[in-house]
């Protein structure tokens, strides 16, 4: 089956011949089709997340993964990243895992995001004697 588009003739422009322009188009609509549908099924989760049920950790890891997965996608395709060596890639994308991977640790939803329950338990002792010697009916009987 034949590549036809109405696009200006790309390999005049890139002094390449027209095969080489189809196949460029061809690669490009590709990348086109496999975001969008990545896309799409990021947004049917979002939008049937309560429906299905679905817990805040899973959809934190699932939208995070599927926009690094878009991300990377992006990177090899469009920044020919993916036509590299192995050592390269991994120098360039290295240190953007190293990023991602400390940006999961921060989102984790443990003690260390310092919640409000979090909090009560980590203070406890300090509000408990804090706040009994200070309480407006006490200080309303004091006068």
């Amino acid at each position: 089956m034949e590549f036809n588009d109405g696009y200006p003739s790309y390999e005049k422009m890139a002094l390449h011949d027209e095969e080489h322009g189809k196949k460029v188009r061809k690669a490009i609509w590709k990348v086109f089709w496999i975001l969008l549908i990545v896309t799409l099924v990021e947004l049917v989760v979002g939008f049937q997340a309560h429906a299905w049920n679905l817990g805040r950790t899973f959809l934190m890891v699932f939208f995070i993964s599927l926009t690094i997965v878009k991300a990377a996608y992006i990177v090899m395709s469009f920044m020919h990243l993916g036509d590299e060596v192995k050592s390269f890639k991994w120098t360039v994308l290295g240190p953007f895992a190293i990023l991602i991977l400390y940006l999961v640790f921060l989102v984790d939803p443990g003690e260390g995001t310092y919640s409000k329950s979090g909090r009560y338990v980590i203070d406890k002792n300090l509000t408990k004697h804090t706040h009994q010697s200070h309480t407006p009916a006490k200080e309303a009987s004091k006068h």
